[in-house]
């Protein structure tokens, strides 16, 4: 018989670290303490593999996304519902974002990839691809994957080519008209302000 280390024995078993300590915290596997550190029976840990089927803890974490920063509540809330009812495991956090699916830096989202990260979250799930991500999501799921995770959608698209290359068309339009127009509006505020400090460096003449 051996002792594994922890990370060892995720690895056996295909789930990761923090998937595994949360077994042996609840009593699922038995683990022996060495010191500070956790040790696993070989035996258990093979013992594990055949009981569980080599099927995973599902942590999930729920994202949900509007693109307004005010109102459509009841959007947020259908989205957490519909994934709620269709739940197969346990449902860790529901992650929320009330900003563009072309933002990368979403406070909701970067939370979700933490939680990721640390292994809290094994399956990611949302209703529609895109209330992850309007492009890129591919890039996403090579993440996902890299720390164990994966990435379930509810309602797979179902457009095809030319619709879904127009409906991304003009969200980008979109996108990109309203950057340009913040950006005229703080060009035009900074001239305003500029001017003023003119004039009234005039009038002190």
């Amino acid at each position: 018989m051996e002792l594994l280390r922890l990370s060892k024995a995720a690895k056996r078993l295909g789930v990761h670290p923090v998937t595994l300590r949360l077994w042996a915290d609840s009593g699922k596997i038995p683990v022996t303490w060495v010191g500070r550190e956790r040790r696993f029976s070989s035996i258990d840990v093979e013992a594990m593999k055949v009981s569980t089927g080599g099927d995973r803890v599902r942590l999930e974490g729920l994202y949900v996304r509007v693109s307004g920063s005010s109102g459509q509540e009841s959007s947020l809330e259908a989205q957490e519902k519909e994934l709620r009812a269709t739940s197969s495991g346990e449902v860790v956090k529901v992650f929320r974002d009330r900003a563009s699916g072309l933002r990368e830096d979403r406070p909701g989202l970067n939370r979700l990839l933490r939680a990721v990260a640390d292994g809290s979250v094994t399956v990611v799930r949302v209703t529609h691809e895109d209330r992850l991500a309007r492009f890129g999501v591919g890039w996403l799921k090579h993440l996902l994957s890299v720390y164990g995770s994966n990435l379930e959608v509810l309602h797979p698209k179902k457009l095809g080519g030319r619709d879904e290359l127009l409906e991304d068309f003009v969200s980008l339009v979109t996108t990109f008209a309203g950057r340009l127009y913040g950006m005229r509006s703080a060009d035009n505020r900074r001239r305003l302000l500029a001017e003023s400090g003119q004039c009234q460096t005039g009038g002190e003449r």
